[in-house]
C-alpha cells in the first residue's frame, strides 16, 4: 500500500481495486476461495471518477456497491471483447438506473467492428433475452485506435497501446495526480524480445497491472495463446523502471495452494510484487 496524498485539505483519491481476476472462465470451488474465481473487472478511481476496466463476471459484484454511493457518471474501457472480459455486463446495476451516464471505450475494433455492435450481440436473440435497450442509464460508445491518448476528463489522461492477442488488445496507462496505473491483459510475449510498445506504456509508472496467466513451462506448451507469465512482466517492469508489478488474470485451473506458491516465487524474484485477488485495493 501507498500512502494517500492531501490536496488543498481533501484527499486524492487514486487507486486500483480488484473486483475479478481470474481469466478465460469464471470459477467457483473452495480451493479458489482466497483470490476469487471471477474474471476480470478492475475499477480506478481518480478522485470522484470512476473507470472500470473490462465488464468481466466480477463487474456484477462492483455495481452492487456502486448503487450504494449513488453516483450517476462511469467509463468502462475494454482491453478487449473475449467473452470473459465482458459477459458480466447484463448485471451491472448502475446501467439500470435512469439519470446515470455510461461510456464505453475499446481500442482494438475499428475498422472491422464497433464496441456498441459488440455488446449488443451478447444482449440479443438467441443468447440473451433482452437487448441493450433494458438499461435505462444514458449510453456512448467510443471506438479509438490502440495508440491514441484519451482524455475523459482535463485531471486524467490515459495512454494506450496495441497487445499481442487474438482478435486484438489494448493496454492502458491511466496518469492522475502526478502517478500512474497501468492495466495490461491477455497479453502474449516473444522469449527474448521484450514488447516495445508495453515497454513505451509503463516506463517509469507506479503500478503494472500485469497478465500473468501461465508459468514459464505453462508457457512453452502454450507460446501462441496470447498470454503471458509474471516472469515476463517482472523483466518489463525491471526494463521500464516501473514500481510495482501486480500478476493478474489467473489460469482458472490455479488454485489457492498453486497462487501462494506462485506469490512467494515472485516476491523473492521482485520484491514488493503482489498478487490480484478479489477485494485488493492498490492506492497511490
Amino acid at each position: 500500500m501507498y500512502n494517500k496524498k492531501k490536496q488543498i485539505g481533501n484527499i486524492l483519491k487514486f487507486y486500483a481495486k480488484f473486483w475479478g481476476v481470474r481469466g478465460s472462465i469464471a470459477c467457483c470451488d473452495s480451493g479458489i476461495y482466497e483470490y476469487g474465481g471471477n474474471t476480470s473487472c478492475v475499477e480506478i478511481r481518480c478522485g470522484e471518477e470512476v473507470l472500470i476496466f473490462d465488464s468481466g463476471t466480477g463487474i456484477r459484484y462492483l455495481g452492487a456497491e456502486l448503487v450504494k454511493e449513488k453516483k450517476k457518471n462511469y467509463k468502462i474501457f475494454y482491453s478487449h471483447t473475449h467473452y470473459d472480459h465482458i459477459c458480466g455486463l447484463p448485471f451491472f446495476l448502475p446501467a439500470f438506473i435512469p439519470n446515470n451516464k455510461i461510456d464505453f471505450f475499446a481500442g482494438h475494433l475499428k475498422p472491422r467492428n464497433n464496441i456498441k455492435k459488440v455488446l449488443s450481440s451478447i444482449m440479443s436473440d438467441p443468447v440473451w433475452p433482452v437487448g441493450l435497450d433494458i438499461f435505462n442509464s444514458e449510453m456512448t460508445f467510443t471506438d479509438f485506435n490502440a495508440g491514441e491518448t484519451i482524455k475523459p476528463e482535463t485531471n486524467i489522461e490515459i495512454k494506450t497501446c496495441s497487445l499481442n492477442h487474438e482478435n486484438g488488445s489494448t493496454g492502458y496507462r491511466v496518469n492522475y495526480g502526478g502517478k500512474s496505473i497501468c492495466y495490461i491483459t491477455d497479453t502474449g510475449h516473444v522469449p527474448g524480445a521484450p514488447d516495445e510498445n508495453i515497454l513505451g506504456l509503463i516506463e517509469g509508472s507506479d503500478i503494472v497491472i500485469y497478465d500473468s496467466m501461465f508459468t514459464e513451462e505453462e508457457f512453452k506448451q502454450k507460446p501462441h495463446w496470447g498470454h503471458s507469465t509474471w516472469e515476463e512482466g517482472a523483466k518489463l517492469c525491471d526494463i521500464a523502471n516501473a514500481k510495482k508489478l501486480c500478476i493478474f488474470h489467473h489460469d482458472p485451473e490455479h488454485n489457492d495452494v498453486f497462487m501462494n506458491k506462485l506469490a512467494n516465487e515472485a516476491k523473492k524474484k521482485r520484491p514488493g510484487t503482489v498478487v490480484a485477488k478479489e477485494g485488493l485495493v492498490l492506492t497511490l
